[in-house]
């Protein structure tokens, strides 16, 4: 047995890397095991309602607004988002609330216990927890997010109301494919039977791609209308929340501008979002933003840029897996640049970030730690100045604000 939550996370941890811990190598595509797992707990995703979301850019930001308007509409609500930035529990939620330490104790106990035939992944084990917590607690609805991919992903063997689809972009090249349109194909791959699909994508022939997929499969397809909003939000952000509201028009009608102006302003109570081009401070301005690959990078950089400061400074770190030097070409070349890792396995190693920073001149110091660097470049700043934390879910997770 496990005695506490601590050592229940450790064991399943250890017990089942997570693709957040260990990368490429733990990732594990297929439904088998967790139809398996499912069917060993009595499959607990049957007769639920779903919203299902899959993406390269914004699934995240898409999964919260949608769960923050459903909360505001009255909704009892589940959320299961991924990775986790502080703590475990951010990955599974209802109306805001993170799953309790005891269940998930409870629950990884009687998994530890299980005589499975098979080894579940991290990710799946998570899943199945999150399906479980929803339907013991009556959720009316619950808003999931892909962990990668969708075709082969966990999450893919729901059956939801309602499949929504985020920007394409290059990510996980080893996994899903090395063009857009073979990237595309695997995110498709959550377009269900006759369930509706809502796309959000403003490249044309990526566009056509995922319509041409659900024409096959009787799948009534949706394209965000582009309403004017009063929210100062980045344009990208701001694509994101009006496909969130497009998600609640299919499932449940045209909802008040005050409700939207609610959820708005609750997002963080609501859906505990956090680093998505969030300022965390003025004078000096902080942003902490989580984009992590090229198309995300540039979309923050033109938010950035459009803020007018004269003096930018970019604390970045990277994992190993990610191209570094992709993200590193789009930073503005009058802006100041520092490398940093973090506490994640995955972090790039100090000795790769020093080599970069003898090729690249921009880059004006190699930190081991962001909060180190954050206090050393707070006090090299003016109150006009821009400071922005990026590159990384993990490097924003090390922060402490």
């Amino acid at each position: 047995m496990l005695d506490n939550y601590s050592e229940a996370i450790a064991w399943l941890f250890k017990q089942f890397p997570s693709y957040q811990e260990k990368g490429a190598s733990a990732y594990k595509p297929g439904l088998e095991s967790i139809s398996y797992l499912l069917e060993l707990l009595e499959n607990p995703q049957e007769n639920q309602s779903y919203i299902h979301v899959a993406g390269t850019n914004g699934k995240g930001s898409t999964c919260a607004y949608i769960n923050s308007i459903l909360i505001e509409k009255g909704q009892k609500v589940g959320l299961f988002t991924s990775p986790h930035l502080f703590d475990f529990r951010e990955r599974i939620k209802i109306n805001g609330l993170m799953i309790g330490e005891e269940e998930v104790l409870h629950f990884c106990s009687a998994i530890k216990s299980a005589q499975l035939t098979i080894q579940p992944s991290f990710f799946e084990i998570t899943f199945a927890m999150a399906l479980v917590h929803f339907k013991n607690n009556n959720c009316q609805i619950s808003v999931i997010e892909t962990g990668l991919g969708g075709r082969l992903d966990a999450t893919n063997v729901l059956q939801p109301i309602l499949s929504v689809i985020t920007p394409i972009a290059l990510d996980h090249q080893q996994f899903l494919g090395n063009t857009l349109e073979e990237i595309a194909l695997e995110k498709a791959g959550i377009i269900k039977e006759n369930v509706p699909v809502l796309i959000n994508n403003d490249i044309e022939n990526i566009r056509a791609l995922l319509i041409q997929v659900a024409d096959k499969r009787n799948s009534t397809v949706y394209l965000p209308s582009k309403r004017e909003l009063p929210y100062a939000l980045p344009n990208y952000q701001l694509s994101n929340l009006n496909t969130a509201m497009e998600a609640i028009k299919i499932i449940d009608g045209e909802c008040s501008i005050s409700t939207i102006t609610q959820a708005f302003k609750k997002l963080q109570e609501n859906s505990g979002h956090f680093g998505r081009f969030q300022i965390l401070q003025q004078n000096p301005t902080l942003i902490a933003d989580v984009s992590h690959n090229p198309a995300g990078m540039k979309a923050t950089i033109e938010a950035i840029e459009a803020l007018g400061h004269k003096k930018i400074s970019f604390i970045l770190g990277s994992s190993q897996d990610k191209p570094i030097h992709d993200l590193l070409h789009l930073i503005p070349k009058h802006a100041e640049l520092y490398l940093c890792a973090f506490k994640n396995e995955r972090s790039m190693k100090i000795s790769d970030l020093k080599m970069i920073k003898e090729q690249i001149p921009q880059v004006k110091k190699v930190f081991e730690e962001v909060n180190e660097a954050l206090a050393e470049i707070l006090k090299l700043s003016s109150e006009e100045d821009l400071i922005v934390i990026t590159g990384s879910f993990f490097l924003i997770a090390d922060l402490k604000y």
